[in-house]
């Protein structure tokens, strides 16, 4: 499976229970997840075909940002 990551701001649990909806909406419950470990806080989304800009727009919609790696 394709996977797309970005970079964000995403620190902490409560910043991925503001994201959650967002996400889950977007690409689906199970299809992401957050490396709150990583110095780059990367948000990793297993889903084809997705359209980065609306993922970013989405994210930042949330509060956050969110930049595309590669």
């Amino acid at each position: 499976m394709e996977t797309t990551q970005f970079k964000t701001n995403i620190k902490c649990s409560g910043c991925i229970a503001t994201v959650t909806p967002v996400l889950n909406s977007l690409v689906g419950e199970d299809n992401w997840e957050v490396d709150l470990q990583s110095p780059d806080k990367v948000l990793t989304i297993a889903k084809e075909n997705i359209d980065k800009s609306e993922v970013r727009n989405a994210i930042e919609k949330a509060g956050y940002r969110a930049e595309s790696l590669a």
